[in-house]
């Protein structure tokens, strides 16, 4: 019988020593088979997710974060109106009257429909602000650009 034991607990050790060198010679380095690895995948999150989160950083007046994520939001979708409608804001803000007036312009052409285009008094308003202070700086020095 106690030889019996001594077999087992042999064969434990020799299983157990067998299998952690087999997990210490697989390559590291190397991403999954299967392409899922979860560490260099990253997904961007979706256009109102990132008009979200920028606008929290618009808030905070980190506008460099907040431009990143606005931008953000355009490539994840192009078509996304309220990304400019913020983009528009955050111009206007850092000084740059004219992309401003080119964000807030896109944001009236890219809403869904004519109607919400026309209850946009606020960017209308804005429009028609950027306007005067760049016709009265003049075209070249509208802004910092």
């Amino acid at each position: 019988m106690r030889w019996m034991v001594g077999i087992a607990l042999v064969l434990i050790f020799v299983f157990h020593s067998s299998a952690s060198l087999r997990c210490a010679q697989k390559p590291q380095g190397q991403p999954a088979p299967n392409g899922s690895d979860p560490i260099r995948r990253y997904a961007s999150p979706s256009a109102s997710k990132s008009v979200e989160i920028g606008d929290f950083y618009l808030k905070r007046k980190k506008y460099k974060a907040a431009l990143s994520r606005f931008q953000e939001a355009l490539k994840t979708d192009p078509y996304y109106a309220p990304a400019y409608r913020e983009l528009g804001k955050l111009y206007e803000k850092m000084g740059f009257w004219q992309k401003s007036l080119e964000a807030y312009r896109k944001y009236l052409d890219e809403l869904p429909s004519a109607k919400d285009a026309r209850e946009a008094k606020q960017i209308h308003k804005a429009i028609a602000r950027l306007q005067k202070e760049i016709f009265a700086v003049g075209p070249s020095s509208a802004g910092k650009e």
